[in-house]
């Protein structure tokens, strides 16, 4: 059977991204309607699954894979089917025992070559703990850092396979895999991974789409930022914060963001 895949998937549990207007179950409906087989949970250093969850998804026909995105040296790590004890990894050493003790996970390293919150170097130099690569839905044009990545992946035989990184669900048809499978269960699903047993589906974005999507992200970081400065100087209560100029910015930004949603 084939299977519509997304293994980098995020929703409004996660708890760094406070932006994330949808909840799972809303996620789950949404990559059921657009014909969605298996999804990987992997919300920011917190394991967010519960049994409901993939409870929820089964019963539309969807296999959740639980799972979590840690950060080591401010690069990001997906680790798929783990369990809670995942949050308490911090370094390449912790991560290299809990894959021992725990031999049925999967690792991949999203969106290794950008500027942020990638691995980069550390990718090469522990290249042996990773089941493989990511091929990120973020490119355009001539920004491509997906060709790098497949390079790394080429040379390693590390299998290279595309996520959408899920924090909008108009993004999640974007950049996906279709995973040819007997069964649809983590094991099998993992196993033709490995196999190479899959085909990446991807439509790059435009630059206004890139640009807008870049817009509404650090519009919504920043949002979250100025919330937890108010939140540190109310309980220094050393400082007065100017409300009317925090709303001022952040609704400048917001009526660009909008003006670049019309555009296209």
């Amino acid at each position: 059977m084939k299977l519509k895949t997304n293994l980098h998937f995020h929703s409004s549990e996660d708890p760094l991204d406070l932006f994330i207007k949808y909840d799972i179950y809303q996620g789950i409906d949404q990559a059921k309607k657009e014909g969605f087989k298996v999804l990987g949970l992997t919300c920011h250093n917190k394991f967010v699954y519960q049994t409901e969850f993939g409870d929820y998804a089964k019963k539309r026909g969807l296999l959740l894979i639980p799972g979590i995105e840690i950060s080591i040296n401010r690069g990001h790590i997906l680790i798929l089917n783990c369990d809670r004890e995942a949050e308490n990894i911090k370094t390449f050493a912790d991560l290299r025992e809990y894959k021992k003790k725990n031999p049925h996970i999967f690792i991949i390293a999203p969106h290794p070559c950008y500027f942020f919150f990638s691995l980069n170097k550390d990718l090469i130099k522990n290249i042996n703990i990773f089941d493989a690569i990511e091929y990120s839905w973020f490119s355009f044009l001539f920004f491509d850092k997906n060709k790098k990545a497949q390079r790394i992946a080429q040379k390693f035989k590390k299998p290279f396979i595309a996520n959408s990184d899920t924090h909008n669900l108009k993004y999640l048809k974007k950049t996906y895999s279709v995973i040819h499978s007997k069964s649809l269960n983590v094991e099998a699903i993992f196993e033709e991974n490995k196999k190479n047993n899959f085909k990446n589906v991807t439509k790059k974005i435009t630059f206004w789409e890139s640009f807008s999507y870049l817009l509404w992200y650090f519009y919504s970081q920043t949002k979250v930022f100025h919330f937890k400065i108010i939140e540190f100087l109310f309980k220094l209560k050393k400082i007065e914060f100017s409300l009317f100029a925090r709303v001022r910015t952040n609704f400048k930004i917001f009526l660009i963001f909008i003006f670049l949603n019309f555009k296209h």
